[in-house]
């Protein structure tokens, strides 16, 4: 069997898939990876763990019919090339473009993974909302067709139900896209609960600015008080400039540590992970977090939500408000012992509900992928 995976980031081919990679080698499966602007090194990354490797050309945020017309084109001259048995596509245009090209050809084994609605789901002002029934349109022709969409959220699935997106028969859920629970290992001695950190591209809905404004209201009562940053800057329409960021971290307000291929450093050395995100597929930072034991602060929107019983493993705030994310960061720093408690029950969650091998052995039951030599 041959499988085409298509993503738009050649990173998270990587990073947040390269398990499900490996795991369809196992099983006998011949994977061909397909993404946009991979660098050599990447390439070799992806070559390590993929039979084959192919880029193409997009332009990730924003419509331009012409050029996603010629993404079409592109996708299908890879179809008819690379003769895959079954396609795997997920991130938007991947899933819009790829769906509509294997719709176009009659290819029947396509396959969607939505892992998260983003910012074009976002309603607001009359452009925003135009941007929403364009996508909403385009997502309904791509997987019309569909063999299976599956979906790291329950919020998610009945969004595309109940807005008549897909039928409901086609629709799947997994718990994300799992986390390595080899990789990814809790410290013996845990850090101090008044350093934060948040893990994230430069994004607005991300929560960054929330998050700024709670640590400044943190650091006049905790002067002492820790607040960290990891991120690249993202070309997105909502996106917050690394100068901006800089201004911060000049301040003293937040410590700004740019990008980074690897993040298991900075989470062994905060005590508590924040994402006080607008919307989530399933937060992998969060599953990456837990799985080395800290406990999480995060907003009450979908993806986030489900990480974090409120309470238990951490607390769950409402999106936007800066207050209450101060408030509860605030109540970290004062109850130390009850937080590396939380961190050990996030722990917990992670090895029970997130193991990577157990999302991946999920996905590849929908997706009809023999599990006899294992995942």
């Amino acid at each position: 069997m041959k499988m085409l995976v298509i993503s738009a980031y050649p990173s998270s081919l990587v990073n947040f898939r390269g398990d499900m990679l490996q795991g369809l080698s196992k099983n006998g499966v011949s994977v061909a990876a397909l993404s946009s602007g991979a660098t050599e090194k990447e390439v070799e990354n992806i070559l390590e763990i993929a039979d084959e490797y192919h880029d193409y050309k997009v332009s990730r945020n924003g419509i331009n019919p012409i050029e996603d017309f010629f993404v079409i084109l592109r996708f299908i001259r890879f179809y008819l090339t690379l003769k895959p048995d079954s396609i795997l596509a997920y991130t938007v245009k991947p899933v819009v473009f790829g769906g509509i090209a294997a719709r176009l050809i009659g290819f029947k084994n396509f396959n969607a993974l939505i892992t998260g609605l983003g910012f074009a789901f976002q309603k607001g002002s009359w452009k925003k909302n135009l941007l929403v029934a364009i996508v909403t349109f385009l997502y309904r022709v791509s997987l019309k067709n569909a063999k299976t969409v599956t979906f790291q959220n329950k919020d998610n699935l009945n969004y595309f139900v109940e807005n008549n997106i897909v039928d409901k028969e086609k629709c799947h859920l997994v718990s994300g896209s799992g986390v390595n629970l080899d990789r990814f290992i809790p410290n013996d001695i845990p850090a101090s609960s008044s350093k934060f950190l948040l893990i994230a591209r430069l994004l607005i809905d991300k929560g960054i600015r929330e998050y700024i404004e709670a640590a400044e209201l943190t650091q006049k009562k905790y002067p002492d008080a820790e607040f960290h940053l990891v991120g690249p800057e993202d070309p997105s329409p909502n996106g917050i400039s690394e100068r901006e960021v800089m201004q911060w971290h000049d301040k003293g307000t937040v410590i700004y540590h740019g990008a980074t291929s690897d993040v298991r450093p900075f989470i062994a050395d905060t005590g508590v992970f924040v994402l006080p995100s607008y919307h989530e597929g399933l937060p992998r930072t969060v599953l990456e977090a837990m799985a080395m034991a800290k406990p999480i602060l995060t907003t009450d929107v979908p993806g986030c939500r489900d990480t974090v019983e409120n309470g238990v493993n951490g607390w769950l705030v409402e999106k936007g408000n800066a207050a209450e994310l101060y408030e509860k960061m605030c109540w970290f720093i004062e109850n130390e012992e009850q937080s590396q408690a939380m961190g050990k029950i996030s722990y917990d969650m992670a090895k029970n509900k997130f193991d990577v091998h157990k999302v991946n052995e999920a996905l590849f039951k929908i997706l009809k992928v023999s599990d006899e030599k294992g995942v």
